[in-house]
């Protein structure tokens, strides 16, 4: 199981809003784009698919940009996958099993789909925000 491109860039653009999440101020795509050196359409692309599927709101105007729908503990990593890739992610594959080797194959991948949405499903914004911070500390060095 891959996560595609579109997911890593939703996911760091939830991220920046995470951050700023509760300070009142949207954030515009253009600011996460450069700050993130994520391709501008794209991420407008990746945006209006979080907003379509309800995790993120957009706020029009001058001061206009997006913020979260929800906390950032309430937005699960499994539902940005769905929102970007559509529910046939969490669908078993319904292929014709022919063979025992097919049929042993099709099961190791069953296996491989369940184990990456459990931990899909087990993480949300906040971990990866969290996480995030921990990796910028740990890669502080101090010299003397």
């Amino acid at each position: 199981m891959e996560l595609s491109c579109k997911v890593d860039y939703a996911c760091i653009a939830l991220m920046q809003l995470a951050i700023r999440h509760g300070q009142g101020q949207p954030i515009s795509v253009n600011e996460i784009a450069h700050s993130q050196n994520i391709p501008i359409r794209y991420l407008d692309q990746v945006m209006g698919m979080l907003r379509r599927a309800g995790i993120i709101h957009s706020q029009r105007g001058a001061k206009g940009g997006y913020h979260l729908a929800q906390e950032p503990w309430q937005i699960k990593i499994i539902d940005v996958v769905i929102a970007l890739n559509g529910n046939d992610y969490r669908e078993s594959p319904n292929n014709y099993q022919t063979t025992p080797e097919k049929a042993v194959i099709l099961d190791m991948r069953e296996m491989a789909r369940k184990g990456a949405a459990d931990v899909l499903s087990n993480h949300t914004l906040e971990d990866l925000v969290r996480k995030c911070e921990e990796k910028k500390h740990s890669d502080v060095m101090f010299y003397i």
